[in-house]
């Protein structure tokens, strides 16, 4: 018994229980995973060089690459359990997400670059080549490219329309009228049809050219060519007014939520104290459901920079590549010409300039709150 107490009080306060892991132990751990890991980034680059054509030494697949992906992912956990004692048997239940994401996220973006380098036309019979950044040259000078992210650029832009559009609908539903719940029901209604069912619906038949309801009303009411898709202006604003048609349920439903969680006593404070109704609502009511707004509108733009599947259905981006977004033109490089490089490397920047740009948007919407608050 004193031995024991004599032991315990020889243990540090401030030791951990890695640090009674005998030192062999560790350096066995450390070398199985230097050794995994190194193995793995041979095998990476020996197979990319045999690839690329630099070397003739390498695998037709890369099926010995993701063995060794396997052996490098159990390397990993046995230096977490040999290093760590206790602490790294915990550590192993989040070594699967771990592995999963490296392989489902991080190496399909990686092995995208490395396609993004390659001259690669499935109409070809040469095959995947690798051409360094050709692609990259090709895009910078593709006028139908620069028109595409002028297009995301003015669609993203319309969300800011959608916005007042749906705040004015939620505080519509959020006040006390007469079937106030069917209404609700009603606008939501778009929200609950897939994009490409509102193409066919309304696209391809409320506003077809001959025979369309829309169209024929148009006609009665003076126009004398009511082509929606065929003028490049036209066509992008019927684009836009078919996107906002089937997600502003979206963003209303969200405001909605935060008007209905907002306390009722502060809007009354601001009646009682003389506030009018705009003063009500611009000095109390939109301040505090600005994090609420900045919501939807930062989700509806990751949604917008998305936009493609409407486009492609309806005018296939005609006309002329007048309505294309950037996600249906980089569809239709691979299904219309099949160009897997060039259609890779167009995704790969774009990925880039979205990553880049939602970033800063998340940075300027969260300094706004703080200056506004």
């Amino acid at each position: 018994m004193a031995d024991q107490i004599s032991t315990a009080n020889a243990w540090p306060a401030n030791s951990t229980a890695s640090d009674l892991i005998p030192p062999g132990r560790k350096r066995l751990g450390w070398a199985l995973l230097i050794a995994a890991t190194l193995a793995l980034l041979a095998m990476i680059v020996m197979q990319i060089l045999y690839k690329t054509e630099v070397d003739t030494v390498g695998f037709y697949t890369w099926r010995p690459v993701v063995y060794a992906y396997v052996l490098w992912g159990v390397a990993l956990g046995a230096w977490q359990v040999l290093t760590r004692g206790e602490d790294g048997q915990r550590a192993l239940f989040l070594l699967p997400a771990l592995l999963f994401t490296i392989a489902m996220v991080i190496f399909p973006t990686l092995f995208g670059f490395y396609i993004a380098l390659t001259d690669w036309n499935l109409s070809s019979f040469s095959g995947r080549k690798f051409n360094g950044l050709d692609n990259f040259w090709q895009m910078l000078t593709d006028p139908y490219y620069r028109n595409a992210l002028f297009n995301m650029a003015l669609y993203v832009l319309a969300v800011l329309v959608e916005y007042v559009i749906a705040f004015g609908l939620a505080l519509l539903l959020n006040a006390q009228i007469r079937a106030r719940k069917f209404f609700r029901v009603v606008f939501l209604l778009p929200l609950m049809l897939s994009p490409v069912a509102v193409s066919w619906m309304v696209g391809k038949s409320l506003m077809e050219y001959r025979f369309g309801p829309a169209s024929t009303l148009a006609r009665h009411l003076g126009w004398d060519n009511p082509a929606f898709f065929s003028d490049p202006i036209v066509a992008r604003i019927s684009i836009m007014v078919l996107d906002a048609w089937t997600f502003i349920p979206f963003m209303m439903i969200m405001l909605l939520a935060g008007l209905q969680a907002m306390s009722r006593e502060v809007i009354e404070a601001a009646r009682v104290d003389g506030a009018t109704t705009w003063q009500t609502f611009w000095q109390v009511t939109f301040p505090l459901m600005l994090p609420v707004s900045l919501t939807a509108v930062i989700l509806r733009i990751i949604f917008k920079l998305k936009l493609a599947d409407i486009i492609i259905t309806v005018t296939s981006g005609g006309p002329g590549g007048a309505t294309d977004s950037v996600s249906s033109f980089i569809y239709r490089e691979y299904r219309d010409r099949s160009n897997v490089g060039y259609g890779t490397m167009l995704a790969m920047v774009y990925l880039i300039i979205i990553v880049v740009f939602v970033t800063w948007l998340l940075k300027i919407a969260s300094r706004f709150v703080r200056n506004v608050n």
